[in-house]
């Protein structure tokens, strides 16, 4: 290893350790939500989208963002974009399934302003003239494909579902019913394809332009979106933190490997994508972090969702490599490396939530992206033409 690979890797060690042995700033769960939250503003927008002109006079205006934001009075000057993984929507950072304050309240009451989406075809945003395919992933079409998708334990009907020995989100039966409710299914189609991923971004970019610069924050299935953004809009990107990427990027020509997994399912869903070295190179102009829970197989699983995090931690591990050896600052933190044990797959929303985003928070400030010279002011309204054929020409109501 040449000496300027190992000091890339002991430097993004050294971050990753540095993130976790610091104290916890969130130490009192109970004295950090009785602070208030106090707001400047608050609101929702939609953004991007298609407008489509029919043969008829009509239009349709459809697969387009939602966003709804927090504006603390005494706001940091970046905000933190919010985007939900597959399956869910904005109510992922939300309360939480046991009723704790998720993401929604923890970052605004640290003078966070935040904007949670719901992505194109999902949610709030779900108009569409797309038509759904049927599923076959898991995750979308089976609650215990959800279930196996989050890590909470093990469930493949007809056997009764299992836990994981200490898992970071109660049991209880309110808990499990509001977690399983959460599921949003799509309103159109979701392709794998390079075409949709970059559609995705340029719709992510449109809120960027409204937001100015910001903090990507990305779970889960919207990780891949989340790289496509970076490379489209490098300068409005200030940092990416991904809480479980499934899919990951890789520079044409790379030595990146495909990670072997004998179901075809996860090797389709989880396929390198591969982008030019020009395109990459964009990633390397931000900071990146990679977060990983507990729980992960080490060994192939026949398992769809036990299976799709083996590979996804396999090929993050080498999305990591790839940055860095480029000259990007990419690190991966993997939680119980670092003696934090129990994490789902969705860590801002278990019960150490508050611990895990003051992981988040310290790197954010080594990279110097937590303060508060310039605060953010809310989204600006951009000038765009009337989409529908509009006469301007006013009328009467009896004309």
């Amino acid at each position: 290893m040449s000496r300027f690979k190992w000091l890339k890797r002991f430097a993004a060690t050294a971050t990753a350790l540095a993130l976790c042995v610091m104290p916890v700033l969130g130490e009192s769960a109970k004295a950090e939500s009785d602070k208030p939250i106090v707001l400047k503003t608050m609101g929702s927008l939609l953004f991007g989208g298609t407008v489509t002109q029919k043969d008829n006079g009509e239009t349709f205006h459809g697969d387009h963002g939602y966003a709804q934001f927090y504006i603390p009075l005494r706001s940091r000057t970046y905000p933190i974009i919010l985007w939900h993984g597959i399956g869910q929507s904005g109510r992922s950072f939300e309360s939480t399934p046991d009723g704790r304050e998720g993401y929604q309240a923890i970052l605004p009451r640290r003078d966070w302003s935040i904007y949670i989406i719901d992505q194109p075809r999902r949610g709030r945003a779900g108009r569409t003239e797309s038509k759904m395919p049927e599923g076959n992933i898991p995750t979308t079409t089976r609650e215990s494909g959800v279930w196996n998708a989050f890590r909470m334990g093990r469930w493949t009907p007809p056997d009764n579902a299992k836990l994981f020995k200490g898992v970071q989100l109660p049991h209880d039966g309110y808990t499990i019913d509001q977690f399983m409710r959460q599921q949003t299914c799509d309103t159109g189609e979701l392709p794998l394809t390079d075409e949709y991923r970059h559609f995705i971004g340029n719709t992510m970019k449109s809120l960027l332009e409204e937001t100015g610069p910001a903090i990507l924050l990305t779970h889960s299935y919207a990780g891949q979106f989340g790289w496509e953004t970076g490379i489209l809009a490098p300068e409005l990107v200030k940092a990416i933190v991904a809480y479980e990427p499934g899919q990951h990027v890789f520079p044409e020509g790379d030595n990146a490997e495909e990670v072997f997994t004998t179901n075809p399912d996860v090797a389709k869903n989880l396929a390198l994508q591969i982008v030019t070295d020009a395109e990459f190179d964009n990633l390397t102009k931000m900071p990146i972090l990679l977060i990983y829970g507990d729980n992960i197989r080490n060994e192939p699983s026949e398992v769809f969702n036990e299976e799709v995090w083996r590979v996804s931690l396999a090929n993050a591990k080498q999305f990591v490599d790839a940055v860095n050896r480029r000259g990007g600052d990419a690190t991966l933190i993997c939680l119980p490396d670092m003696g934090i044990y129990g994490n789902t797959h969705a860590a801002f929303a278990d019960t150490n939530n508050l611990e895990i985003a003051d992981i988040m928070e310290r790197w954010l400030k080594q990279k110097g992206l937590d303060g508060r010279k310039n605060p953010h002011k809310g989204p600006q309204k951009p000038a765009l033409d009337v989409s529908i054929p509009l006469d301007e020409i006013p009328i009467s109501p009896n004309d």
